[in-house]
């Protein structure tokens, strides 16, 4: 058992979260837990800076749960925003839509921001990851192709890294691959290691 799992192993691990991504990467780390999905209201407070959202939204949907878990339930909620011009592009809600933030994404630099949530109903902890992720320019057929084959529309930034439109698009990133996907895994790993259980 790794020492992850061993410091988990009291508990039961609870995936606040509806994304196929983020339970593969959770399972990389080797530790057994469920998954339970939950509508939360993704509004936030304009007044907030914009690279706080995705941490404010995962302390949200944190305490979304507290109420229906147990004391000895280790939960674990996230959210991911791509931010581009200092607007955050949300998930698209159409093909159309879809379309047209890869053209804004086309041949710039973008941010992805992961806020992760985590711990005991009684004792979170929050943090949030940054990657900068540079597109090259992309033609109307790689974006027709993509929009077409895939499925961006529960994507934020209609876009998933790990696709077609990645291995095709993406010239650089700066920080972690993961945290584009949607959770920033290895500073998660560390951080519940040094966690105040």
């Amino acid at each position: 058992m790794n020492i992850l799992a061993q410091k988990l192993a009291p508990y039961s691990v609870l995936l606040g979260s509806q994304s196929p991504r983020r339970a593969q990467l959770l399972q990389g780390l080797d530790i057994s837990f469920d998954i339970r999905v939950k509508d939360v209201d993704e509004s936030f407070p304009q007044s907030i800076p914009i690279e706080t959202v995705p941490q404010y939204l995962a302390e949200k949907k944190f305490n979304a749960f507290v109420s229906e878990i147990s004391d000895t339930t280790f939960l674990i909620t996230a959210d991911t925003v791509v931010i581009l011009d200092n607007q955050i592009l949300q998930k698209p809600e159409s093909h159309a839509d879809a379309r047209k933030l890869l053209r804004c994404l086309s041949g710039k630099t973008h941010t992805v921001i992961t806020g992760v949530c985590f711990g005991l109903k009684h004792n979170k902890m929050a943090f949030s990851a940054e990657s900068h992720v540079m597109f090259a320019p992309l033609s109307e057929h790689e974006i027709d192709y993509y929009v077409h084959t895939y499925e961006p529309l529960d994507k934020a930034g209609a876009y998933g890294v790990q696709e077609w439109i990645g291995y095709i698009g993406i010239q650089s990133i700066t920080g972690s691959y993961y945290n584009i996907m949607g959770l920033p895994v290895q500073s998660l790993y560390r951080k519940i290691l040094e966690y105040d259980i």
